[in-house]
């Protein structure tokens, strides 16, 4: 393990030091919690779907999305609340959601076996989003300017995979073994690290009585239309991966199998961290999103031609670059046009939303059992029918944006930004 983290720490620092010591250590935190509840996902994977009859297995799956839901409905709300009164609190809240997760990793190996392992995982599941919700929050202050909100988030997410894919081997030699308490203890070393890194972090002072901390502001058009189209990408990322996860199940493919698609699912987030920036170069943040949805549509049609190992590779790549591409570009719009004071809100409502979406989308394929040819094909149409109603609504905001811009005093004669050009 202490290999594992030191590869960790070595390619964040030679990756990320360049953006100053804040955000490497933001960064080596985001690592040690990707690597943590990866790991922790495969032992569960094991336990509570392919060890058990089909049956059980559904019930386990729709009981387990409804644990990962009920931390944003039931905390959410609260959350964002005591970030936008209490900003300082992003730090204490990376360290804290770390370190409490290396006790619930250990307490779940004493009850792999047992009902109390549900509010465990219930309960790591909340501090991973608090972790989650307080990184996105505080990466902009860590950062020399804002212009380069996009490409950080995507090297900080190309961090997390990579934490994720050293540790991955560790969790596949648990699952291998028959013994995912033997996982659990690696993912309790990983938030270990974690919490370390957070803790290095350096006092983060905001303002705590501006009139943004007291009030609610209307988050703008565009970027709530943003949210929705994302939240489109992340529901069919649920959807196909349940699809996908039963129909392996019913050829007898075990969760070995299975991590392979997840890792699949990473090497596409990654694409997608080393792309975007690119395409933050010239296209605006809207249009990354569409083309996340125009990627799982493209791959869901072609995989629902000749369903197999090799399609459902590729299916699971193509859809982490999907998600990533629209994560990336939604991340990048929402902490350029959100003031700090309110991120911490706006980032946990834009989560549980997605957070919703992924739950709903990953249930349909439990209750019925659809053929994974239809089921696939029904995606690609829904996507792009989410693509075109997101384009047709975004069109007036873009087109005002762009009136606006050329209307400036002074500005009469000059050309509009190419990056909101490209959104049209």
């Amino acid at each position: 393990m202490r290999s594992s983290t030191a590869t960790v720490a070595t390619r964040v620092v030679v990756s990320f030091g360049s953006r100053g010591a804040g955000f490497s250590r933001l960064a080596s935190s985001h690592a040690g919690s990707v690597a943590g509840d990866a790991l922790v996902a495969l032992a569960l994977a094991g336990t509570l779907f392919f060890s058990v009859p089909s049956t059980e297995a559904r019930q386990n799956m729709a009981l387990y999305l409804l644990l990962t839901l009920a931390p944003f409905a039931v905390i959410g709300p609260m959350l964002g609340g005591v970030y936008q009164r209490f900003p300082a609190a992003y730090r204490s809240g990376l360290v804290a959601s770390s370190a409490l997760r290396v006790l619930l990793a250990v307490a779940m190996t004493v009850f792999i076996d047992s009902v109390a392992l549900f509010p465990l995982a219930f309960t790591l599941l909340v501090l991973s989003r608090f972790h989650g919700i307080s990184r996105s929050s505080v990466l902009p202050v860590v950062l020399a300017g804002r212009h380069e909100l996009v490409s950080a988030n995507a090297h900080i997410a190309r961090v997390g995979v990579v934490g994720a894919a050293v540790v991955a081997p560790l969790g596949l030699l648990g699952g291998w073994l028959g013994t995912p308490w033997l996982t659990l203890l690696f993912a309790a070393g990983a938030y270990g690290w974690s919490a370390v890194a957070a803790r290095r972090l350096p006092p983060i002072e905001l303002e705590t009585d501006s009139p943004v901390a007291r009030t609610h502001p209307a988050v703008p058009r565009p970027v709530r239309l943003t949210r929705f189209a994302t939240a489109a990408v992340r529901f069919l990322n649920g959807y196909l991966m349940v699809l996908v996860a039963f129909a392996f199940r019913d050829v007898d493919r075990g969760a070995v199998d299975f991590g392979f698609l997840i890792a699949a699912g990473g090497v596409g987030y990654v694409v997608a961290a080393m792309v975007t920036p690119l395409l933050d170069r010239r296209l605006a943040e809207e249009p990354m999103v569409m083309a996340g949805l125009a990627l799982e549509a493209g791959a869901a049609f072609v995989a629902a031609q000749a369903f197999g190992l090799p399609a459902a590779t590729a299916l699971a790549a193509a859809a982490g670059l999907a998600w990533g591409t629209a994560k990336f570009g939604f991340d990048g719009l929402l902490q350029s046009a959100v003031p700090i004071g309110a991120r911490g809100r706006a980032f946990t409502n834009s989560e549980t939303m997605f957070q919703i979406a992924w739950v709903i989308g990953a249930l349909i394929p439990i209750i019925p059992a659809i053929p994974v040819e239809l089921g696939l094909t029904l995606a690609g149409i829904a996507a792009l029918a989410i693509q075109v109603v997101y384009a047709a609504a975004l069109m007036p905001a873009v087109v005002g944006r762009r009136d606006a811009v050329i209307a400036l005093p002074g500005k009469q004669d000059e050309k509009p930004d190419p990056g909101v050009l490209d959104v049209i």
